[in-house]
């Protein structure tokens, strides 16, 4: 009798908290998962070996991909890969615009997800994970569920399995999620947050004064339980 394979989906992996939830989630949703995780000469460049470590941590390293894109530090214009534009602390946006902060990549979930489908599509993954959220992104026009679904559509239109009737699903299962939420859902699934890194600037322990670290900070007091890293 021929045994059934696992069905497998690609995560999207950085290395933060949100994407590490994501690891747990899918593996408890029964998926053989695939971590994947994104070089693009971002300043935090810790985040990378956290990815490797998450990697390790669910006996994924041997499957884990880190893709390069150093284009995106080529052409710049974020505060996460040009380092001439300052990380703004917590309440300083220095947005673009009114509503988008200068610590948007421009077209980086666009360029994750298309990358991602590719590799979703030759290994035969049904799903890929993304911790997207738009909760807690700043207004992050590659993190609202319309840009999810315009994708999905694109997706669908641009793959053989999605021609054929199969499409590979984007999931997004912390979307409209507070972090707290997301928190506590990953301590009940043992997700490893100590192997974690949130902070934008990167360093050897985390600022605990950009968005992304007061925003976690914030989750870990809210869910009532010690964020594990340290912090300066």
């Amino acid at each position: 009798m021929k045994v059934k394979s696992m069905k497998k989906a690609v995560v999207i992996l950085s290395g933060g908290l949100d994407s590490t939830t994501c690891m747990g989630m899918a593996r408890d949703a029964g998926y053989d998962v695939y971590p994947i995780t994104f070089d693009y000469g971002q300043r935090q460049r810790r985040e990378i070996e956290n990815a490797r470590q998450v990697a390790e941590f669910y006996n994924t390293a041997s499957r884990h991909k880190v893709i390069a894109l150093g284009f995106l530090k080529e052409f710049g214009g974020s505060a996460l890969t040009d380092e001439s534009i300052e990380v703004p602390p917590a309440g300083e946006s220095g947005a673009i615009d009114s509503d988008i902060p200068v610590t948007y990549v421009p077209g980086r979930n666009l360029l994750f997800l298309s990358i991602a489908t590719s590799y979703a599509e030759t290994i035969g993954a049904e799903a890929i994970y993304i911790g997207v959220n738009a909760l807690d992104y700043s207004g992050y026009p590659d993190c609202r569920p319309e840009f999810i679904r315009k994708v999905e559509e694109v997706m669908a239109l641009a793959t053989r399995v999605g021609v054929e009737g199969g499409p590979i699903r984007i999931e997004t299962p912390l979307i409209h999620w507070t972090k707290a939420e997301i928190i506590r859902e990953g301590m009940r699934l043992g997700v490893p947050y100590h192997l974690t890194t949130s902070c934008y600037n990167g360093q050897e322990e985390a600022c605990g004064v950009c968005d992304s670290c007061r925003l976690r900070l914030k989750g870990f007091d809210e869910a009532g339980t010690a964020d594990p890293i340290v912090y300066q």
